[in-house]
């Protein structure tokens, strides 16, 4: 008996010694090679995605214009030679800050666009002191989409700066040399609102009136009658009268049907209003 026991001991002992001895080769070829694959390294962990590649787009910002020179003569023009003589109408301040004054004047008196004074613009004409422009523009109370027709363009300045207020600006200059540069200046500087061409303006703009306002820059003895007749029924035109040479009255005519009031302004000094022969 102990022998058979112990004959089946030794048995089962040799089977337990050739398993143990598989298990450990088993465990070890494992241990092997999990050591010997590498994990995946999270860096260069790449993620399929749907639909064909798309390259960065890198997204530029605009160039920034260059600082404008004349920003603070044109402000300080605003607030000490306008706002301060009691110019109200914010529409009018707003453009009169906004129409680049210095672009109107010849090179050689771009430094002095700003002063409170009129400026010389070529064949006995000038561009008018930036306040009386700034008061006329007021006085005609210009509100958007009425139309409004200016007599003597000359530098063009006072045209774009009715451009600013309303949509519909008609210009009349006699002088064909400035009448061809003024145009150029408002092509270049985008005033596709303004109509103008060249021609005695005392006979005003038939085919587009009547206008809700007029405004005359440059000094008859006497008010033009055709001018009265294009004037809208509550219409203004505001226009210096008075002799050639000297000083003028600005007034204020305002159409009341077929009555015509008429308010005196005070002295003014302009350029005669220049007739065709």
């Amino acid at each position: 008996m102990c022998r058979v026991c112990f004959g089946r001991f030794c048995g089962m002992a040799r089977f337990g010694l050739v398993g143990l001895i598989v298990l450990v080769s088993l465990s070890a070829c494992s241990s092997i090679w999990l050591e010997s694959t590498p994990s995946p390294d999270p860096a260069t962990v790449t993620t399929a995605t749907a639909g064909p590649a798309e390259s960065a787009q890198v997204e530029t910002s605009p160039p920034v214009p260059p600082p404008d020179p004349y920003a603070k003569p044109r402000a300080d023009m605003v607030e000490y030679q306008i706002r301060q003589r009691d110019v109200r109408d914010e529409a009018v301040l707003k453009a009169m800050s906004t129409v680049p004054r210095h672009e109107f004047v010849p090179a050689d008196y771009q430094g002095q666009a700003y002063n409170d004074h009129p400026l010389p613009i070529g064949y006995g004409q000038t561009i008018s002191q930036p306040f009386i422009v700034a008061l006329m523009s007021e006085l005609i109370d210009l509100q958007p989409g009425e139309r409004v027709l200016e007599i003597g363009t000359g530098s063009g300045y006072q045209a774009a700066i009715l451009a600013q207020l309303t949509d519909e600006v008609y210009t009349i200059e006699i002088i064909p040399e400035l009448a061809e540069r003024a145009q150029n200046d408002f092509d270049r500087l985008g005033y596709d609102q303004i109509t103008a061409k060249q021609g005695d303006g005392y006979w005003g703009w038939e085919e587009y009136a009547p206008f809700e306002a007029i405004i005359v820059t440059a000094a008859p003895d006497h008010v033009p009658q055709p001018l009265v007749k294009q004037l809208a029924d509550g219409g203004k035109m505001v226009i210096p009268i008075g002799p050639p040479g000297g000083y003028q009255s600005l007034w204020l005519l305002e159409r009341k049907g077929d009555e015509v009031l008429r308010y005196n302004w005070g002295g003014v000094r302009f350029v005669p209003l220049t007739r065709t022969e």
